[in-house]
């Protein structure tokens, strides 16, 4: 009991890491791709100094998920210099909406009824984010843009989830060294745009360090430990706690409000994907 209470607390302690990673790019004065490269470079050395499996498992089958996992987070980190946290997080949140295309192509799984109503039902929420008449925030400069990168995300995002239960089936050991060649390659294609840095205050160093250090390995190392031992469904529950946190700590720090259409999508979203998560859990 007490083990499974601890592995509980691992998965909710990821699911905050996670949640303030909007907030915390919206904190920074740099570029979105100075944060983007410096974020996963010291998420990438963080990775490598906690954990012993990162250092393992090396091969040439790590590069195309790698690169997936790389597109993610430096769209995601994009996304946010753009438009609202919440956009960002709901929308990279539909990646179930590209797995079932992608599954039976990647994975060989065949797409089931209910997860084309779950696809029929994302891709509504998607459309309320369009819908939405959001005027630009000076934290959010650029919402159709914005939620257009968060788009791309959710996308890119399948492909490294693809990726990763790909690896897990046939090379376990490498999977737990994916995140750290998403991360190198991030911060090695985010380099050139990145330079120069003309000013960096105390402030702006603090953040980059606590996102890579605290929001990308400490959260990953706590998930995928407890994610070991805790049933789907649990993780599901727990997980949940990012995307409905992510726009509380944006609104509470910068007074970020999203549109409520785009509030309706978000809704619309993770609740068929909670909804499709204890359906699975229920069959198996």
């Amino acid at each position: 009991m007490r083990s499974a209470l601890a592995d509980g607390l691992l998965l909710l302690t990821a699911a905050l890491l996670f949640s303030t990673g909007g907030a915390a790019i919206k904190a920074t004065q740099l570029t979105g791709w100075q944060v983007a490269c410096f974020r996963s470079g010291a998420g990438a050395l963080a990775l490598l100094a906690m954990s012993r499996e990162a250092r393992r498992g090396w091969c040439k089958h790590l590069i195309p998920v790698g690169l997936a996992y790389a597109t993610t987070l430096v769209l995601f980190v994009l996304a946010n210099k753009l438009t609202t946290a919440a956009n960002a997080i709901f929308l990279q949140d539909a990646a179930p909406l590209y797995l079932v295309v992608l599954g039976p192509w990647l994975l060989g799984e065949p797409a089931r009824r209910s997860e084309l109503v779950l696809l029929g039902v994302v891709a509504v929420g998607i459309g309320l984010f369009f819908a939405a008449r959001e005027a630009p925030l000076e934290t959010a400069p650029d919402p159709f843009r914005g939620n257009v990168l968060a788009l791309v995300s959710g996308f890119t995002w399948a492909l490294t989830i693809a990726g990763l239960r790909w690896l897990g089936s046939r090379r376990p050991g490498s999977a737990a060294t994916a995140p750290v060649v998403g991360n190198a390659l991030a911060f090695a294609a985010c380099l050139p745009l990145a330079l120069p840095v003309n000013a960096l205050e105390w402030k702006d160093a603090a953040v980059i360090l606590y996102l890579g250090v605290f929001q990308i390995a400490l959260a990953y190392l706590c998930m995928t430990r407890a994610l070991q031992r805790v049933r789907a469904l649990e993780a599901s529950l727990l997980l949940l706690v990012e995307p409905a946190l992510n726009p509380v700590w944006a609104w509470l720090a910068h007074g970020e409000r999203p549109a409520p259409l785009a509030l309706a999508g978000g809704a619309l979203i993770l609740g068929a994907c909670l909804a499709h998560a204890v359906r699975r859990a229920g069959r198996t």
